[in-house]
């Protein structure tokens, strides 16, 4: 705040909010673990992203800055992102130990992966990967 730096403002208080407000729902549990916190930022960020390309569509550069700027500050707490190449090495692994042979045993690798790369890759990646090596 004393910085007047409004990006990392904005991103730090969308952290908090989304925070408190997974804490106070219904049916959680009082502690909140390190996979389900990865999860809210991957959510921020989602958000952020789709709203983003939104914004750019109808031409809107100034509320897309705003976005990305947010982007930028949030995922930086997100755990180090594995690029495509590592992604399809665990892949190609995780397809081997489970037998997986056609793209009908889909689920069960992507089960697999999401369990290993929880927090780790993007979702849309790993999909993509799973897909062009059953395929």
């Amino acid at each position: 705040m004393l910085a007047k730096n409004q990006a990392q403002l904005r991103g730090l208080r969308a952290i908090k909010a989304a925070f408190l407000l997974a804490k106070t729902e219904k049916g959680s549990s009082e502690e909140m673990t390190e996979e389900t916190e990865v999860k809210i930022i991957q959510k921020l960020i989602k958000q952020r992203r789709e709203s983003s390309d939104i914004y750019k569509e109808q031409g809107r550069a100034d509320l897309a800055l705003v976005e990305d700027e947010e982007i930028e500050v949030i995922s930086q707490f997100l755990p180090k992102q594995m690029d495509k190449s590592e992604v399809e090495s665990v892949i190609s692994r995780l397809i081997a130990e489970s037998g997986s042979s056609s793209v009908k045993d889909m689920g069960k690798v992507m089960e697999l992966a999401n369990k290993e790369l929880a927090g780790k890759a993007d979702g849309k990646l790993i999909a993509e990967v799973v897909k062009s090596q059953l395929a």
